[in-house]
């Protein structure tokens, strides 16, 4: 079995409230043009029609696949009531394409977090719509997902049996990284600033965050822990987390987007095949022909193998086989 962790959809359409995004039909073709504040860009058809994603994970030989909202969406600029109106009607449009999906499809949905307790208290409606967790950005407005605030979230989607999904969001204040290079190394940085933020600040000590997973392969963050555990070993024990920093990193699971096989290799050995996902930020890109091809060149064992394909991912969403 072969499942997608990481694909995102776009909802068809949207009334027209203020402050919602538009998705109006292209002439003479199938695909739609969102606008959502200052971002736009031309959608083809397989980011909103369920037809276009089965053919789409037929095509790659994908079982299933996890979908999430396209990350624009989740715009944490907007006011904390207009976003809770916004994010209640994405879930349910994601709900309905899970539905549609009829068991090839599951969906995570997103909550305000620009009002932390308005997100938490959001989050038994989703669990409700029988999505199976959120997305969040690897910051709000500037201020990391890892930061105390966002606590009382993780917390709550915890207690609910919901997963969470970092996904990399670009920041208005990125310095020191080129523009045409942001959305190559800049995902990068910020997938490790995510990852680190989270793993290092209070989130450790009051969650088990073994229902985290990170988007990007959490940049270079897994390539960096060795070194945290280098200060780590050297620092007072007064001075320094109880949890050595590879153990931290290893209570997360990770996306396989390291676009090649001796980084996704490293990421399998270092942090765990138990830890690591298959995933492809399909339709923003394309798959390989196969998915599986992704791990053909690494020679792992057949219960490795087994692990990334699909056992990880199931047991991230609570699933069992039966089930896809």
């Amino acid at each position: 079995m072969i499942i997608d962790a990481h694909a995102h959809v776009v909802p068809k359409d949207y009334p027209a409230d203020s402050g919602f995004p538009t998705m109006t039909p292209v002439s003479g073709d199938t695909a739609r043009d969102l606008a959502f504040g200052s971002f736009g860009m031309r959608l083809r058809d397989a980011y909103f029609e369920v037809e276009r994603r089965i053919e789409a994970m037929d095509d790659a030989a994908v079982d299933a696949e996890v979908i999430s909202p396209m990350p624009p969406l989740l715009n944490y600029t907007i006011d904390s009531e207009t976003a809770r109106s916004l994010h209640r009607y994405v879930n349910e449009k994601l709900a309905g394409l899970a539905e549609a999906g009829a068991g090839r499809i599951h969906a995570l949905g997103m909550v305000p977090l620009q009002d932390p307790a308005a997100a938490a208290d959001e989050l038994t409606r989703v669990r409700d719509l029988g999505l199976r967790g959120i997305e969040v950005g690897s910051h709000v407005n500037g201020v990391a997902i890892g930061d105390s605030r966002f606590l009382e979230v993780f917390q709550e989607a915890e207690r609910l049996g919901l997963v969470i999904f970092v996904h990399t969001l670009p920041r208005a204040d990125e310095v020191g990284v080129p523009p045409q290079m942001r959305a190559s190394i800049g995902v990068g940085i910020e997938a490790s600033r995510g990852a680190a933020s989270i793993a290092f600040g209070d989130h450790p000590a009051h969650c088990a965050l073994t229902n985290v997973m990170f988007s990007h392969a959490a940049g270079g963050f897994p390539a960096m822990v060795a070194r945290a555990d280098y200060f780590w070993e050297t620092t007072p024990a007064e001075s320094r987390s109880a949890e050595k920093p590879s153990s931290i990193a290893r209570r997360f699971s990770y996306d396989s987007m390291v676009f090649d096989p001796r980084g996704l290799r490293f990421l399998i050995d270092y942090i765990g095949a138990d830890r690591v996902m298959l995933g492809t930020d399909f339709p923003a890109m394309n798959r390989p022909a196969q998915l599986a091809d992704l791990l053909e060149p690494l020679d792992l064992d057949p219960a490795a193998y087994a692990q990334v394909a699909s056992d990880n991912c199931l047991a991230w969403l609570s699933l069992t086989a039966d089930r896809v």
